[in-house]
């Protein structure tokens, strides 16, 4: 748009060009979409395809198995179900979307992420929040490294949730069920797979002490095939950032020491014992002092 100043001069402000740009990318994002639109509708997924893709990837070997398990604690009980990396290989596998996850805002003490999913297939879109606290047990605010970190564990758990709600669970299901065959076993692997997964945890500064007390189990031998699918859980949320072994995995506090059989029924130590003091009176009274006439 043109001006004249006081002067007389023609400038241009440059509100005409502003316009053009805004247009032009509005224009090429459009068409973007549009491309996207019609290669969906040409395309059309296949739900035989996708469940055979998505358990493919979700069963390739042990690791990414149990990399598609997720367990946390809610309500003093412990949940157990499909984790962030289950939904990148359900959306990769899914087909004609578009998903994305972004922190949108860093509060006193939380900090807020969104995740989108969009399927431009069947035209569902859907946008999840996720809040995470940024400050410790304390009241202290985190780091702006581990605010960082925060973000990402909030970001991936909106974006999962967006996932979930644009797949249809009963698909969801089924993945996740050939993941935890893979990754669990049943009863006749089950040693083994208390040793693997008992050794990753220690490498990630879980004791068996504190994951047999988290569990209420007296030996690593009463684990169950149960036991092990939530340990494997959360091994995985505490591998992505998820969660935090000292959180999950309390330190075990030490019982005060029994007191020694001896000791049992004495209400105080006794000190060495006195002897009684001793009088000795002579007959008729004290003895005479020296010099007397008595």
């Amino acid at each position: 748009m043109e001006m004249v100043d006081a002067d007389g001069v023609v400038t241009d402000d440059g509100t005409d060009l502003v316009k053009v740009e805004i247009s032009s990318a509005l224009a090429v994002a459009r068409g973007e979409v549009e491309m996207q639109l019609d290669a969906a509708h040409k395309y059309p997924r296949s739900v035989r395809k996708f469940l055979s893709d998505a358990v493919t990837l979700a069963t390739l070997d042990e690791e990414t198995a149990a990399a598609c398990m997720y367990s946390f604690k809610r309500g003093g009980k412990t949940i157990t179900g499909p984790s962030v990396r289950c939904a990148e290989i359900c959306i990769s596998a899914w087909g004609n979307a578009h998903v994305g996850a972004r922190v949108v805002a860093i509060e006193d003490k939380e900090i807020v992420a969104q995740g989108g999913a969009w399927d431009l297939e069947k035209n569902v879109k859907c946008v999840m929040e996720t809040r995470r606290r940024i400050t410790g047990k304390d009241g202290g605010r985190f780091s702006d490294d581990m605010i960082a970190v925060t973000g990402n564990a909030a970001a991936s758990i909106a974006l999962r949730n967006a996932i979930f709600k644009i797949v249809p669970r009963a698909y969801v299901q089924r993945v996740y069920d050939a993941a935890r065959r893979a990754a669990v076993g049943d009863g006749k692997t089950l040693s083994e797979k208390r040793a693997k997964v008992m050794e990753r945890l220690a490498l990630m500064g879980a004791t068996s002490d504190r994951v047999l007390a988290a569990l209420g189990k007296p030996s690593v031998e009463d684990l169950t095939v149960d036991d092990v699918e939530v340990l494997i859980g959360y091994g995985s949320g505490i591998k992505n950032g998820d969660q935090k072994v000292d959180d999950v995995f309390p330190e075990v506090k030490a019982a005060p020491a029994a007191p020694a059989a001896e000791d049992v029924g004495r209400r105080m130590k006794l000190g060495a014992a006195k002897p009684p003091r001793m009088t000795i009176e002579t007959p008729g009274g004290p003895p005479p002092e020296p010099g007397s006439d008595g």
